[in-house]
């Protein structure tokens, strides 16, 4: 007897000895913040809630962040390492500050950043006398600039079966759980909420003889779902309280339930400051408008913005000028060199002419009105789209260099559209040349959409963030912009005169005319091949090849027309075999695929650039470098043009060494809805977009169309 009492006593004696062996516990300083493991008891104990926590000190005007962020920043992460039978629950997170960086609204701490973590002893801990906690924190630290900063931190605990508060740390983990959110049902309290177009009403119904919590702010769980910056607004219904909360200007899909944290300032709910809600969102609701001062980069070479704020009248400017400039633009030379043969063979019939001038104004104007129709009605739906859209799709892609390609034959003299059209069809058309000439601005515009003309960028980034009307408004003014010359021509007959008369030559420029439809059929393929990989560019050759010998066959003069037109059938059935079957699967392939051209150069780091990623960006702007990030596209000429005429210069190249600058392609060549918020951040909803970060300045945003000495002169600003 006496014996098992001795050796009882021998194995409690760990137990007995643990509280007088002190919590030890590593302190790191890093950059902006001093990091500690603390714990609420001095010893850990099996069977009990163990709570501890990360404690980040924050030097003065530097603040962390929330576990939703808000505009930007990261949350804090922990990574545990836990002897075996301990787990580590979620953190514990505290109600945020909002914090106004700018234009931005955040979500985070100042001061002293506590994030507590219950741990459990599971039936597998095997009843050590000491625990040794480890974690892996990370967190990012801003103020005017951010830093990723992380740590390693341990904390050593006794092992006991009861524990005290911590004399030094207790009291302050004590009193930051009193703060951690209920749920607002528990506090008698009940919650609705219902979508109001651009804006959520989240009703909050208190219980009987509640009294009043005081001023109210709603704090969401999600990205994507509630404007941070936007105002929230707090009004009476009755009873209710009526929280008023913008939505989000880039709407994720599924906002089916409202989550967050809502806050009060005074008696709070059932003596809560802070309750958790999770509600069903009835109704519907639509992105909202995206915040009106949001912070723009300043601009290089851009006439300036009514003191730095774009207006629906400055827009419509820049979008009439801009649609203006469109008409120099590479790209949309083949379709209107058409179109100004057309005039020069119709110089005598002028009422003819100037009916085709203005059904081409309005074909052109129509485009645009649909593709902007079709833009908002996508990106409503959720869709990360912008100017150019359509040739992020390799099957329009397809259809375009086909379509191309066939305009050169009929150009080049290969075969006449009236042998491969009924003999009806060809008097109907005959008679109404003013749908031809329609047609031809359809064209003009669905080939000018890969361009982003000076000026552009910045009225289409506006009013893609706007109402619709003001929307459509905008681009009414680019199809009149584009469209003028046109009716001017139809509107002025005397400088009609200035077009050289009909004649033999004109025979000679439409079979020239055909060339730069092979050249953009050319491009187009190249674009393919960009977006997917060259069996797809070897298909489009041979379904080319066969529709030219289709097209030759069918005309009487190579053979008897029966014969010829068995031949034709016949080449394009074997093209329909070629290419119908993988066109079905190619726009189902992944979106900013990396078998892209402008992507496999970028991951490869051939000459200087890396691959874009605003995380990349984040991190070099916080070590001091530059950043010059080149926002392109396989489709956008005036992208190509740029990177060989300039970017790839030697003179710029050497400039970006000796400036240290590093180099980022932002390739949006195939759908990416990271580029695509990337763009729309900078107010801008097209390529090309360059863009030059200078540690401890504004971002610069340079023109669309670039010189050497553009580049240079901004790299003097660093």
């Amino acid at each position: 007897m006496m014996l098992r009492t001795a050796l009882a006593l021998v194995a409690a004696l760990p137990l007995v000895a643990a509280p007088v062996m002190p919590a030890v516990a590593s302190t790191v300083r890093t950059g902006h913040v001093e990091a500690e493991l603390i714990a609420q008891k001095t010893a850990f104990v099996p069977g009990a809630d163990n709570v501890v926590a990360l404690r980040l000190t924050l030097d003065k005007g530097w603040h962390t962040y929330w576990r939703n962020p808000g505009d930007s920043g990261l949350p804090t992460t922990l990574a545990w390492k836990l002897p075996a039978g301990v787990d580590a629950g979620p953190i514990e997170w505290l109600p945020p500050q909002v914090l106004p960086v700018g234009p931005l609204t955040n979500y985070g701490y100042e001061g002293v950043a506590l994030h507590p973590v219950t741990l459990h002893a599971t039936p597998a801990f095997a009843g050590e006398r000491q625990v040794t906690l480890a974690v892996r924190a990370d967190w990012l630290v801003c103020r005017e600039t951010c830093i990723p900063e992380g740590a390693d931190l341990t904390l050593t605990l006794p092992v006991a079966h009861d524990a005290a508060d911590d004399p030094r740390n207790g009291a302050m983990i004590t009193a930051a759980l009193a703060t951690v959110p209920a749920t607002l049902d528990g506090s008698g309290w009940r919650a609705a909420a219902r979508g109001e177009g651009q804006h959520v009403v989240v009703a909050l119904t208190p219980p009987a003889g509640a009294a009043d919590p005081g001023a109210l702010r709603f704090f969401p769980d999600d990205d994507g779902r509630i404007e941070p910056s936007g105002a929230q607004q707090v009004a009476r219904a009755g009873d209710d309280y009526l929280l008023t909360l913008p939505v989000a200007y880039q709407l994720d899909k599924g906002f089916v339930r409202v989550k967050g944290l809502v806050t009060a300032a005074g008696a709070g709910f059932g003596g809560a400051r802070a309750a958790t809600i999770d509600v069903p969102l009835a109704g519907a609701v639509v992105a909202g408008p995206k915040p009106l001062d949001t912070a723009t980069p300043a601009r290089l070479d851009l006439a300036p913005a009514a003191g730095g704020t774009m207006t629906l009248a400055l827009a419509a400017l820049f979008a009439f000028v801009g649609g203006m400039i469109l008409n120099l633009m590479p790209c949309v030379f083949p379709v209107l060199s058409l179109k100004v043969l057309g005039f020069a063979q119709r110089q005598d019939d002028r009422a003819t002419m100037r009916r085709e001038a203005y059904a081409f104004s309005a074909g052109v104007i129509a485009t645009f009105v649909l593709l902007a129709m079709l833009l908002l009605a996508l990106r409503g739906a959720g869709a990360q789209l912008g100017w150019g859209f359509q040739l992020q799709s390799p099957l329009v892609v397809t259809v375009l260099a086909t379509l191309f390609f066939v305009l050169g034959l009929n150009l080049a003299g290969v075969f006449e559209f009236g042998q491969v059209v009924p003999a009806s069809m060809r008097g109907w058309t005959s008679h109404n040349r003013a749908l031809d000439a329609f047609g031809a601005g359809v064209l003009a515009v669905v080939v000018a959409s890969p361009c982003t003309a000076p000026f552009m960028g910045a009225a289409l980034g506006f009013a893609l963030t706007q109402s619709v009307t003001a929307t459509l408004v905008v681009f009414v003014l680019l199809g009149v912009g584009m469209a003028l010359p046109y009716a001017l021509l139809a509107l002025f007959p005397a400088w009609q005169r200035r077009l050289p008369r009909p004649g033999a030559w004109m025979l000679r420029f439409k079979q020239l005319l055909a060339f730069p439809m092979f050249a953009t059929a050319a491009w187009l393929a190249w674009v393919l091949g960009a977006q997917l990989d060259n069996d797809a560019v070897l298909r489009l050759m041979l379904v080319l090849l066969a529709l030219a010998f289709a097209l030759w066959a069918l005309q009487a003069k190579r053979m008897g027309g029966a014969r010829g037109f068995a031949v034709a059938a016949l080449a394009a059935f074997i093209a329909a075999l070629v290419l119908v079957q993988p066109l079905a699967s190619w726009d189902a392939r992944a979106p900013g695929a990396a078998g892209a051209i402008g992507a496999t150069t970028a991951a490869r780091g051939e000459d200087g650039w890396q691959p874009f990623a605003p995380a990349t960006v984040q991190d070099l702007a916080a070590s001091g470098r530059p950043v010059f990030v080149d926002f392109t596209a396989a489709w956008c000429v005036t992208c190509q043009v740029n990177k060989r005429t300039t970017l790839a210069r030697p003179r710029v190249q050497q400039a970006f060494a000796q400036a240290n600058v590093a180099l980022l392609r932002a390739d949006w060549t195939r759908r990416d809805p990271v580029i695509t918020a990337a763009l729309t951040a900078l107010g801008r909803d097209g390529v090309p977009v360059y863009v030059l970060y200078r540690p401890g300045k504004e971002p610069l945003l340079l023109p669309e169309i670039l010189t050497q000495q553009t580049v240079l002169d901004a790299l003097a600003t660093l």
